[in-house]
């Protein structure tokens, strides 16, 4: 992709973003700190994209005019769709703005069989984002109370880290009962930021997206595993009070890959460049790793931590979980050697 291609996808995920205009303050500031952590790419200025789009100096059709060819509206399109669905709703709003770029870029046509080439293509792109819409409003609505998949990679006689910045959150005599030993926990929470590690390998939209209902599956079991039948907006509100923001953690993802020039090139190695860009945030692996470890601690002790203490074990877990997934590359390359797209719909849905 161009300069202009990649300045252009960005803008229309900023504008998704706040397509809906019901955003908290605390996640536009969540936005902001993605632009600024993805500034270093001298290709983009994505912090001024960002000031453009907050303060409305950019028009939706001009944008879409910056996007040249088929390839890079369906990407454009696809990661838009992602940013809406991250929060695993899509709003009125938000449907009214992919139906925009739907029109504008004739996605929402079906061909014929007597279709020049031109109108095929048409036909054929628009076959392609009905398919990716489909595809991820499954990953979206994703049940929460499916089994988490099992990552079978861990090093063999290894002891399994803990994180001892998050054991004063609950002292012993507070804790609730379990069914799941100490060991057992960190194992479970362990395997589950491998396998999002794993994931985060990928470069298919539908792989990233896939990361935020796994990581809310592992909060459910955590808090089922002391008593608690949670649901989404529980999770969501706990997420929240951690500072982690759906959106916002889909934005960074897909963001580092789009300017490695490496998103929704399905089939690349994942020893190659890929690998080397997604891995060296480590950002799906230490988050999975500082959130499981963070909603262990919180649902043992009855959930009755402030949000000031949970935010601030939650950046001390995180900054564990950095330092550990250069050690655990092995197990997350291992493991991203066996999935495909096919495979991450499977386990998200419960299959």
């Amino acid at each position: 992709m161009t300069s202009e291609d990649i300045r252009a996808t960005l803008t229309i995920c900023l504008l998704a973003s706040f397509a809906d205009g019901e955003k908290h303050d605390r996640e536009r500031e969540q936005i902001r700190q993605v632009a600024e952590g993805l500034a270093g790419d001298q290709q983009v200025n994505l912090p001024g994209l960002y000031q453009d789009v907050l303060l409305r100096r950019v028009q939706l059709p001009a944008v879409l005019a910056q996007l040249s060819t088929p390839e890079a509206r369906q990407l454009a399109y696809e990661m838009a769709v992602c940013v809406c669905e991250a929060d695993g709703h899509t709003s009125a709003k938000e449907q009214d703005f992919l139906a925009q770029l739907r029109q504008a870029w004739g996605m929402g046509a079906s061909g014929t069989g007597n279709a020049s080439n031109a109108a095929t293509a048409v036909a054929g792109y628009a076959g392609a984002a009905s398919s990716f819409d489909s595809q991820a409003q499954s990953v979206a609505d994703a049940p929460l109370n499916a089994q988490l998949p099992d990552v079978d990679t861990l090093p063999s006689q290894e002891p399994v880290p803990h994180p001892t910045a998050v054991d004063p959150l609950c002292s012993a005599a507070q804790r609730r009962p379990g069914n799941l030993s100490a060991t057992e926990m960190d194992s479970k929470i362990l395997k589950a930021a491998i396998l999002n590690g794993a994931i985060e390998l990928l470069p298919e939209n539908l792989s990233t997206l896939a990361i935020i209902p796994l990581q809310m599956r592992l909060v459910y079991q955590i808090g089922q595993s002391y008593g608690y039948e949670l649901d989404k907006g529980h999770i969501k509100d706990l997420l929240a009070a951690l500072g982690v923001g759906l959106t916002s953690q889909y934005l960074e993802e897909a963001g580092r890959k789009l300017l490695g020039g490496l998103l929704g090139k399905a089939g690349k190695g994942i020893f190659g460049s890929l690998g080397k860009q997604a891995v060296s945030s480590g950002m799906s692996f230490a988050s999975t790793y500082a959130l499981g470890h963070v909603s262990n601690q919180y649902y043992a002790g009855g959930r009755t931590l402030s949000t000031e203490m949970l935010k601030s074990a939650y950046q001390h877990v995180m900054r564990d979980g950095r330092q550990l997934q250069a050690h655990y590359l092995p197990q997350m390359q291992e493991t991203a050697r066996g999935l495909n797209t096919a495979k991450i719909l499977q386990m998200v849905r419960g299959g």
